[in-house]
C-alpha cells in the first residue's frame, strides 16, 4: 500500500513538474506575443495559463494531501531530486511571473498617460489630484 501511494505520489509530483514547466513556457508564449503585437496569440496563451493554473492548484492540493498521509515514509532519492526539479522551476515561474506582472503594470500605466495625452490635445484637460500634481505635465511637438 505505501509504495502504491508512493508510486501515485511520484506520478503526481512528475505531472507537477510538467504542468509547471508547461506555465512557463505559456508565460513565455504571452510576452513574445505581447511583443509582437499579436493579441489572438496573445489571448489564447492567457486562456491556457488560467488551465495550467487551474491544473496546479489541483496537483499541489493531492500532493500536499498525499505527504500528509505518508509523513513517516522515507524519501527516495529521485523523490529529492523531483523535489529540486520542482523548485527549480517553481523559481523561473515566479521571476517570469514578476517580469510579466510589471510589463502589464507598466503598459497600463501607459495607457493611462497615452489617454490623458489624447484627451489634453483635444481640449479635454484634467489635473491630477495630489501634492505637486499641477507641475508633472505630457508635452507633444508635432
Amino acid at each position: 500500500m505505501i509504495a502504491a501511494d508512493s508510486q501515485d505520489s511520484n506520478r503526481e509530483a512528475t505531472e507537477y513538474l510538467q504542468t509547471l514547466r508547461a506555465l512557463v513556457c505559456e508565460l513565455k508564449t504571452a510576452l513574445h506575443s505581447i511583443s509582437q503585437n499579436a493579441l489572438s496569440a496573445f489571448e489564447e496563451s492567457v486562456a491556457d495559463q488560467e488551465v495550467l493554473s487551474t491544473r496546479l492548484a489541483i496537483l499541489a492540493v493531492n500532493l500536499s494531501a498525499s505527504s500528509d498521509r505518508n509523513i513517516s515514509t522515507p524519501r527516495t532519492e529521485m523523490d529529492n531530486n523531483l523535489k529540486l526539479q520542482i523548485r527549480t522551476a517553481a523559481e523561473e515561474l515566479q521571476l517570469l511571473n514578476r517580469g510579466y506582472a510589471a510589463l502589464l503594470q507598466y503598459s497600463s500605466h501607459s495607457a493611462t498617460l497615452m489617454a490623458s495625452l489624447v484627451d489634453s490635445f483635444n481640449g479635454h484637460f484634467q489635473e491630477a489630484s495630489g501634492p505637486g500634481s499641477q507641475y508633472q505635465t505630457w508635452s507633444c511637438q508635432m
